[in-house]
This record gives structure tokens, C-alpha cells and sequence, in this order.
């Protein structure tokens, strides 16, 4: 009796989507997307496109509040008048002096309460995360009276409790300079907002693979490589994320400066600026243009953090 030999099969490697085309999965995902996000996002733009595209247009004119008979077109004069302004890039420069200091400060701390948070005992995590998010829950009013009170030359505590600190005394302003006055608002604006950061750095450090770390530990690691090439390059996505968000907020900085200075001593951010045209001295075509100019900088720094860290979102989610 003859036996007939099968021919050995071949193992087929799984069918995956062309290089360059999306795979279903992707696109039946993005659709549940689409369906999920989009009644919010619909009403998100209705909501914001109308004060923009007023904004824009009210730029346009030479319009006076106390004068409105007197509205006249003047194209892009306003904008002309803005960017000669000293005042204009001394508001700027402020402005990304405070984005970047609290930013940088923030990112540094949030990270080191992630770490802290991640390696707690599991009993306490709950605990920990909500003690942290504590200045978080604070409203921004609120928080600015209380550091404003603390530093307060007559009846702050900050000058007694550190005069043993160099530069500190019993009499000492710190809202009579800028550079003082700009550390107080950095140190609560960083008291703040450090605790988003680091829930957001959290998110991304539960999405680091315990097996990449492993893995280095036993090729002989040591903690800081550990955490510069296997922990950060991992959660490049969340970092993205929790700088653009960040930067974004710390660039409309406005209620900590109109609590704690008013825009005095050279403190005036952007948005301070802004306020100051349009509702202080009624000036609604040069306070409209001051606005469409904060706009078109918040979509810039966007772009760039985007296109900067060029995080591939699909990638990171393990597709």
C-alpha cells in the first residue's frame, strides 16, 4: 500500500494593510472617532468660530467704544500700529519668559511626581494622586490672592519665615520690581499647574512596556539609562502632549498678572494687553487686533510642537 507525501505547507505571513494605505482597523476606529468626537467638536466651532471671525473683523476698523459714530475702515492699520509698538514685543517677551520658566519648571517636577506616584504603594496611589491634584482643584482667582497675600510686604509671611535666605528681608517688595514680581507669578502659576502636568506624564508612564525595562536591567543598565533610552524615548507622545497643553494655557497667562500686579512694573502679558485695549480704554478695533494676533500665536506654537516632536500617534497607540 502506497502513501502519497504532502508537499510541506508554508507558513503565510499575516495580511497587512499596503505601506502608505490606512488598515481597517485604523479606519473603523477613526470613524467610532468621528462619531464619538464630532456633535462636541461641531459644537466647540459654532461656539468659538463667531468670536474669532467678529474679532477679525472688528480689527479692521478704527473703532471706539465712546466714539462709535466715528468707525472708520482701516484694513490692517491696526495691526501696523500693534507691531511698532514697544509695548507690543515687551508684552511678548514677557510672555515667553513666563511660558517658558513655568513650562520647563513644571515639566521637571510633574515628572518626579509621576515617578513617585508610579512606584508608591498600591494601597496609597489613590491618596497620593488626590493630595496631589489638590492645587489643581484651586480656582486660578483664588490661588493668586492666596501667593499675593503670602508675599505681601505688610502682611504676607514670606519675609519673616526667610530672611535667612540672601536677598530676602523683613522689608522686602517683592511687587515693587519686575523680576520679583515675575518670580511670584512663576511660583504660583508652577504651584498651580504642576499636578496636570503630572497626571498627563503618569498616563505615559503606564504605557512604557515593563519588558523594555526588563530587558535593560539585565543587559546591565543602569537607572539613568534606563530612564533617558528605554522610560522618556517610550512616552514621547504624553511629553508632546502635556507641553503643548501646558504652553498653550501658560501662553493666555492673564488672571494671576491682574490679581497679583495689574500689569504694573513692566508685567503685562499678551493677554493683560489685550484686556487693557479693549475693555480698560475701550479701544475695540486695537484690543480686537491684539486678540487675532494672541490667536494666530497660540496656533503657531502649536504647529511647531506638532510638527517638532513628529510623534507618529498611530505608533504610540501600537498599531
Amino acid at each position: 500500500m502506497s502513501t502519497t507525501t504532502l508537499p510541506p505547507t508554508k507558513k503565510t505571513a499575516p495580511v497587512s494593510a499596503p505601506k502608505g494605505t490606512t488598515s481597517d482597523r485604523a479606519r473603523s476606529e477613526r470613524k467610532l472617532a468621528w462619531l464619538l468626537a464630532g456633535p462636541a467638536f461641531l459644537v466647540m466651532l459654532l461656539v468659538t468660530a463667531y468670536p474669532i471671525l467678529q474679532a477679525t473683523y472688528e480689527s479692521l476698523f478704527d473703532y471706539r467704544l465712546t466714539d462709535p459714530d466715528n468707525r472708520s475702515f482701516v484694513g490692517l492699520g491696526n495691526y501696523g500700529v500693534i507691531l511698532s509698538d514697544p509695548l507690543w514685543w515687551q508684552s511678548i517677551g514677557i510672555t515667553a519668559f513666563i511660558t517658558a520658566v513655568t513650562v520647563l519648571v513644571e515639566l521637571v517636577l510633574g515628572f518626579a511626581l509621576a515617578l513617585v506616584m508610579v512606584k508608591a504603594l498600591r494601597a496609597l496611589r489613590p491618596i497620593l494622586r488626590a493630595a496631589i491634584l489638590i492645587p489643581y482643584a484651586v480656582i486660578t482667582v483664588v490661588s493668586a490672592f492666596a501667593w499675593q497675600f503670602a508675599f505681601d510686604i505688610n502682611s504676607g509671611f514670606v519675609n519673616s519665615w526667610f530672611t535667612w535666605l540672601p536677598g530676602v528681608a523683613a522689608d522686602t517688595d517683592w511687587f515693587g520690581d519686575r523680576w520679583t514680581s515675575l518670580l511670584v507669578i512663576c511660583l504660583a502659576e508652577i504651584w498651580k499647574t504642576t499636578p496636570f502636568i503630572s497626571l498627563l506624564l503618569l498616563a505615559g508612564l503606564a504605557q512604557v512596556p515593563e519588558v523594555l525595562q526588563e530587558a535593560a536591567k539585565v543587559d546591565g543598565a543602569t537607572r539613568w539609562q534606563r530612564m533617558w533610552r528605554v522610560t522618556i524615548p517610550n512616552m514621547k507622545a504624553a511629553i508632546m502632549v502635556a507641553l503643548l497643553f501646558r504652553t498653550l494655557d501658560a501662553f493666555r497667562v492673564f488672571d494671576t498678572i491682574f490679581i497679583m500686579t495689574n500689569g504694573a512694573n513692566g508685567t503685562e502679558s499678551v493677554s493683560f494687553l489685550a484686556y487693557r485695549q479693549t475693555i480698560a480704554r475701550l479701544e475695540i478695533g486695537l484690543g480686537s487686533a491684539v486678540s487675532v494676533l494672541l490667536f494666530l500665536a497660540v496656533v503657531l506654537i502649536a504647529f511647531v510642537f506638532i510638527k517638532g516632536f513628529k510623534v507618529d500617534l498611530a505608533q504610540a497607540r501600537g498599531e
